[in-house]
């Protein structure tokens, strides 16, 4: 005879086993960091689009990172006044002051000067959000229209910059016509 408690137990274990694991496949695994498949950040939900691994020489592991966009929004429309999301985790230590030089020079070779110029002051303010970090630290930036540019370490608000002219421009550093890395930018957008 069959045990009912015993068959409940047996039941309700396995169906959760089974969620745990769709679960995870719907997870992205990228050089052994997870990324979620739907975050809600600024109480908007966004989905995942693609993942990629920034890599120097071809061999040396930077970072890895992960786009989510807002619900319907199309990869084509990443430099528009769309909710978008950034995450970027580190293999290695990187000061502030390296990621406001790399801020900087890429700014320039994506965005006219003249509106570098005009957004110089939100910049200044942005650069002076970062701090450095360490192996497995994850930056994040999310754009929220009507709120602004969130940039976040760790799960920790760091501020908050407002404008859609400032989005455009900071989101093109990895999304624009010189971007960081061509095939991360590729593989974020799903065009691998």
């Amino acid at each position: 005879m069959i045990d009912a408690d015993r068959f409940k137990r047996g039941l309700v274990s396995a169906l959760l086993l089974t969620l745990m694991a769709v679960s995870a496949a719907e997870a992205r695994l990228i050089e052994g960091v997870y990324f979620n498949p739907r975050v809600v950040a600024s109480e908007v939900p966004m989905e995942l689009n693609g993942v990629g691994l920034k890599t120097v020489w071809r061999f040396y592991k930077v970072s890895v990172a992960a786009l989510y966009l807002g619900e319907g929004v199309k990869p084509s429309a990443i430099l528009s006044d769309v909710p978008k999301r950034l995450e970027i985790e580190y293999f290695h230590p990187i000061s502030a002051r390296d990621f406001i030089k790399l801020t900087e020079k890429l700014l320039r070779e994506n965005v006219d000067v003249g509106k570098i110029a005009g957004l110089q002051p939100r910049i200044d303010r942005f650069n002076a959000l970062y701090r450095d970090v360490r192996a497995g630290d994850r930056y994040a930036l999310t754009y929220t229209p009507g709120k602004g540019t969130v940039l976040e370490l760790n799960g920790t608000e760091m501020g908050v910059i407002e404008g859609e002219d400032f989005s455009s421009a900071v989101f093109a550093m990895w999304f624009g016509p010189k971007p960081l890395s061509q095939s991360l930018k590729k593989e974020l957008l799903g065009q691998v």
